[in-house]
């Protein structure tokens, strides 16, 4: 068998069975890495001899019946961002170059409980937040439908190597669309958690009160079966949620039948032809399933990205500032820049861009009155292509799609609803009420099942 392609679901099946074993699932992700990666720069870091090893041990222990669940002997890869004891984490970023960990991240605490196998760590706008330029310590990510054009950012790793099948599974962080982002630009589906539901500590931070952590993978299915592994609370998150434990990987089979979905398409006005027409095709599925589909009226989308960009830019500076101040040269210039510009937002300002997001939270809460769900469009058209120098403060020309749902902490997924003439995938979100990740899960696997986009892979 050549396990290239199989979906985590797939592989975790076949694994149970005996029928495939890690070591040979990350034998066949290590030869893809070797000779693919060249092309993408995905990864950062593989660990190679860790993983062949973490794979013996995985199927040793499955063989004796001691298996862990569906992760266990699954390959993943994990933004550079979250901390790997005794493994560098640098966040893509010369002022964490030598910078080596004594204990894990909570989040890969619990995926390796799971049994899931580190392949590595993967590139990242530096910090989660500055542009990829070429002060940076490690080259570009690229995207696998085309190289000569950008990934989607800040988990550009994850995303680009998720989709080229060089992992099953990879790990990325969302404070204003950085799991949904690179999803939506290289045709994976990737999860933004409800605020609070997933742990953040040990992974580095962007803006406290906006920052979550979450899965990018190739089927909405299998990222309901990491979040199986990843939810839960955790006493050292101030953060942390204590939310119910929901099997997610059963609610990813659950009918959608009489779910009531709000479409905002007024703030998708604009986007590309393509784009518009693949959320149409994608609105008709979903009806034909049973699912009722109507429009709904939102706040603005430029009242979203104000409000949060004000917080990001105002509690990112304050994470920052004295390795700004102390060290500017060891950030990449756009980095710094973008860091920078917190200190010309007064305290005023930022009180009242809070005050202000509790207004969004309670309009959307109110818009989505008997809706189970919200589905908007996940990006404007195309990546942008690989060019210097790059605009350091490219997001204020254009409102994100991503940003209400960071804004209000709602869950989020992004879901490829086809591709476009120029090749590249199109893809919506779907949001859903504060920890109802089972519904959002429930329709974006509902949506994959009946069409034909999940058997499409960019070619190498």
């Amino acid at each position: 068998m050549v396990p290239d392609f199989l979906t985590i679901a797939e592989a975790s099946a076949l694994i149970a069975k005996r029928q495939l074993s890690p070591v040979e699932l990350v034998q066949s992700r290590l030869m893809r890495i070797e000779r693919l990666d060249g092309k993408l720069n995905s990864f950062i870091r593989v660990l190679g001899d860790e993983a062949l090893a973490a794979a013996r041990s995985a199927e040793s222990e499955i063989v004796a019946g001691r298996g862990r669940g569906p992760l266990h002997g699954i390959p993943i890869g994990l933004k550079d961002i979250y901390e790997t004891a005794g493994v560098r984490t640098t966040g893509h970023s010369h002022l964490r170059l030598d910078y080596v960990p004594t204990s894990d991240a909570e989040t890969v605490r619990r995926l390796k409980a799971g049994g899931a196998i580190i392949l590595g760590k993967l590139a990242t706008h530096e910090f989660a937040n500055g542009a990829m330029t070429p002060d940076q310590p490690f080259p570009a990510a690229r995207n696998p439908w085309n190289t000569d054009y950008q990934p989607g950012g800040s988990s550009s790793g994850s995303g680009a190597a998720v989709a080229a099948a060089l992992c099953m599974g990879a790990m990325g962080s969302d404070t204003g669309g950085s799991i949904r982002n690179p999803a939506g630009f290289c045709g994976t589906a990737g999860i933004k958690p409800t605020y609070g539901l997933v742990s953040r500590c040990g992974i580095f931070p962007l803006s406290f009160s906006l920052d979550t952590a979450g899965p990018l993978t190739w089927t909405v299915e299998d990222s309901a079966l990491m979040l199986d592994v990843l939810a839960g609370y955790d006493p050292n998150d101030q953060a942390s949620a204590k939310a119910p434990k929901v099997d997610y990987g059963a609610a990813a089979h659950r009918p959608i039948k009489g779910m009531r979905i709000a479409l905002a398409r007024s703030w998708y006005e604009g986007v590309t032809p393509d784009m518009e027409k693949g959320i149409d095709e994608a609105v008709r599925v979903l009806r034909e399933l049973g699912a009722i589909v109507e429009d709904v009226t939102f706040p603005d989308i430029w009242d979203y990205h104000i409000c949060a960009r004000v917080i990001i830019t105002v509690e990112a500076h304050a994470i920052h500032r004295q390795e700004v101040i102390e060290c500017p040269e060891k950030f990449g210039y756009t980095t710094r820049r973008r860091f920078q510009l917190g200190a010309f937002l007064t305290a005023e300002q930022y009180l009242s861009a809070l005050r202000f997001r509790r207004k969004l939270q309670l309009d959307t809460r109110a818009a989505m009155r008997g809706y189970d769900l919200v589905m908007t469009a996940n990006h404007w058209g195309a990546p942008e292509i690989f060019k210097e120098p790059q605009p350091i403060f490219h997001f204020l020309d254009k409102a994100s799609l991503t940003m209400p749902f960071n804004v209000t902490g709602q869950p989020a997924l992004t879901v490829c609803c086809g591709f476009g003439s120029d090749g590249f995938p199109l893809s919506f979100q779907l949001a859903g009420r504060p920890f109802d990740e089972a519904s959002v899960f429930a329709a974006g696997a509902a949506y994959e099942r009946a069409t034909p986009w999940r058997l499409r892979r960019p070619t190498l």
